[in-house]
């Protein structure tokens, strides 16, 4: 049977993977290092953009301020927030599915690499996905664009094959640049209506959504 898609490329914050919580409670943080307070809610918004890109964006902070901010949220992500996240619900089965319909899988996200293949493999999700690119590693400076591209560059994907499923207006907006279409996960951390302003092909509302989307049975 063929299928929309050749290639499905995923976000990993907020679209494979829930961190929410550590990333929310590591920026927080960060903020208080350099006497700023902030609810736990009110950070959502940092999970899964480039963190210092939002950091100017929230707080209208030089680019070299958000830099430090970066390396205190590391002081906390690195040897605790990482671990505060676990796959979302039906996400394993998805992958399941597509691997086993012949569809190339890739990860494409502006979290850095190292955190990203750590929970991979811990999660036993790595095998799924033939190439996986996160940012540099030390400050990211990369735009989502720029990652896709490396994805698309790397696995040979043609662009009108591709889509990119991603859960913030980043990840919808990069994939346009790119020349690709992007699907929004619902389940992620959009803000309401986020992902329909950005111009998202479509939206799942979850996992099994998803599925029907790139496995459709007609």
């Amino acid at each position: 049977m063929s299928y929309p898609y050749k290639t499905v490329l995923f976000d990993f914050d907020g679209t494979v993977f829930d961190t929410v919580e550590g990333i929310t409670k590591s920026v927080q943080y960060a903020l208080k290092k350099h006497g700023i307070e902030a609810e736990l809610p009110f950070l959502r918004q940092f999970a899964g953009p480039p963190l210092v890109e939002k950091f100017v964006e929230v707080y209208g902070v030089s680019w070299e301020e958000g830099e430090r901010l970066v390396l205190d949220f590391r002081e906390r992500y690195t040897p605790i927030g990482v671990f505060e996240s676990a796959p979302f619900p039906g996400i394993r089965e998805l992958l399941e599915h597509l691997k086993g319909a012949g569809v190339q899988l890739c990860i494409a996200t502006s979290k850095p690499q190292t955190p990203t293949d750590l929970l991979l493999s811990r999660s036993d999700l790595a095998r799924y996905f033939e190439l996986v690119i996160g940012s540099r590693e030390g400050i990211n400076d990369q735009s989502k664009a720029q990652i896709i591209t490396s994805v698309l560059e790397r696995c040979g994907a043609k662009p009108e094959e591709t889509v990119l499923i991603g859960d913030t207006k980043y990840d919808v907006l990069g994939a346009k640049e790119c020349g690709i279409a992007c699907i929004g996960a619902a389940w992620g951390y959009a803000q309401p209506g986020e992902l329909e302003a950005a111009g998202a092909a479509a939206i799942a509302a979850n996992c099994r959504e998803l599925e029907e989307i790139l496995l459709p049975k007609t």
